[in-house]
């Protein structure tokens, strides 16, 4: 509970940090900036991290990753209406014309299957919903620190790219939050075995 605790304590600062910067800055996003590609992408890739984690929430084994799925779903689908919000405010729709990860400044893209960075395949996501027992942690552990990864890249990407301080801010506080949270899976890993 303590995580959750933070977790909305942080939320609650970031939100009032964004409302701030979105009245003091003047340069709003258009469709093909790298604000507007991140928020629909990242949005995207924090739904299937939602998913995952409310699977393991649900069905895993070990309370520490039920926990950990709970945070994990609780503080992704927040940052989700943040990035929402963003695209409303910018008169932008939720999805545009441009392909997925066309606003990397790297130009890492999507795999083969259309997936953005870490994302697991519809294959993968099956399993974890038809697991059961100790392999509902392990494959969550797996997904999760692999999808983390890839979050953490589009979060840096999106710092080499854009100075407006919401988005900036938002990105920062997923990185870390994504890097801790790797930290912590990795230790479960071992800890399961």
């Amino acid at each position: 509970m303590r995580y959750l605790t933070l977790a909305m304590a942080a939320l609650l600062l970031l939100g009032v940090g964004w409302t701030a910067a979105t009245l003091a800055t003047g340069r709003t996003p258009g469709e093909n900036s790298a604000e507007a590609g991140f928020a629909r992408d990242m949005s995207r890739h924090h739904a299937q991290a939602v998913e995952m984690a409310m699977i393991a929430y649900a069905k895993g084994q070990d309370p520490a990753i039920r926990q950990l799925g709970y945070d994990m779903a609780l503080t992704q689908q927040a940052q989700i209406g943040h990035m929402q919000r963003w695209l409303q405010e910018w008169n932008l729709l939720p999805t545009g014309s441009r392909p997925a990860m066309e606003w990397m400044p790297d130009g890492v893209g999507v795999d083969a299957n259309g997936l953005m960075p870490g994302m697991a395949t519809r294959e993968e996501i099956t399993r974890l919903h038809e697991a059961e027992g100790t392999e509902v942690d392990r494959l969550f552990i797996e997904l999760m620190i692999k999808h983390h990864i890839g979050g953490v890249h589009m979060a840096d990407g999106v710092l080499d790219a854009s100075d407006r301080a919401e988005v900036v801010r938002l990105a920062e506080a997923m990185k870390q939050a994504q890097q801790k949270e790797i930290n912590e899976l990795r230790k479960l890993q071992e800890s399961n075995g």
